[in-house]
């Protein structure tokens, strides 16, 4: 059976990250990896270059600064100061330093430590900001693959899902209408105003105690908007995830098929061909008396 377009849109975004999950441990990892190493290098100290015994101990603060976790990379490089200190410079077995040469290459682990984690965090972000663009990408694409005889509910179903994934809202609705005036709105340019003032919403978030509307038109015409709600938490979407749900948004402005004529209607076009015919006051086509 095929599964809904609202459950196949931006399935990339929803990623779980184990170390996140367990974060505890991670930073229980990265308090003992740097102190285990440590150790081992205090047993071929006597043959090894403390230079190279700082390069492998900043190997396992690299490794804690992959998790994501700045707390975790931040513990792995004051650990492996100290073990570091504690293992491999004299006298041994104490943090206390003597010489001026081993405290300068402790600090410079330190530091170096820490840098490494802002670098390898970066690193994190941008992966992270890649593998959304392509849930972006993703959405999209499963929205352009709707079947043509998709209803016009499916249709917004689907469209809703994705734009509560892409801006981590609560839900949003379909209304075939004009927003209220004090919604929200979110512009093609990815800026929300109110009030005619720009909201700050990577600041502020979204409106907790009102909507935000993402207004579908067709050419000049307004044909309806989502109505955004984000009411149990705070969404701070960037302007990258606002372009993408106006672009999300977008989908519906096809999606409304003008009305089928109905017996009434049909009945109503007759009767005014039938009065034009018969020359009623207000039919263009009567010749005066």
């Amino acid at each position: 059976m095929a599964s809904c377009p609202c459950r196949r849109v931006l399935r990339g975004v929803m990623t779980t990250d184990w170390l996140a999950d367990h974060r505890a441990w991670t930073r229980w990892g990265s308090l003992l990896l740097p102190i285990l190493v440590g150790a081992a290098l205090g047993l071929f100290r006597d043959g090894m270059n403390q230079s190279t015994a700082a390069m492998v101990l900043v190997l396992t603060v690299v490794a804690a600064a992959a998790t994501g976790d700045r707390v975790a990379g931040i513990i792995a490089a004051l650990s492996a100061a100290g073990a570091f200190d504690f293992f491999l410079t004299e006298p041994y077995y104490s943090f206390s330093i003597h010489h001026r040469e081993d405290l300068e290459l402790a600090v410079a682990l330190v530091v170096v430590g820490l840098a490494v984690t802002e670098i390898a965090l970066w690193g994190r972000r941008q992966q992270a900001a890649a593998q959304r663009r392509d849930g972006y990408i993703s959405g999209l694409t499963h929205l352009l693959d709707l079947p043509p005889d998709t209803t016009e509910h499916a249709r917004a179903d689907a469209i809703g899902t994705a734009i509560t994934t892409v801006l981590g809202a609560d839900r949003s609705t379909w209304d075939a209408g004009h927003p209220r005036w004090n919604d929200a709105v979110i512009g093609a340019d990815g800026q929300v105003t109110t009030g005619g003032r720009r909201l700050p919403v990577e600041r502020v978030g979204l409106p907790t105690d009102g909507y935000t509307a993402v207004v579908v038109r067709r050419g000049t015409d307004l044909v309806g908007h989502f109505r955004v709600t984000a009411s149990t938490h705070v969404a701070r979407p960037t302007t990258e995830q606002l372009r993408v749900a106006v672009l999300l948004a977008d989908r519906m402005a096809n999606a409304r098929a003008p009305r089928p004529a109905t017996e009434e209607g049909m009945a109503g076009r007759d009767a005014g061909v039938r009065a034009r015919g018969t020359g009623i006051v207000g039919d263009p086509f009567t010749t005066p008396e």
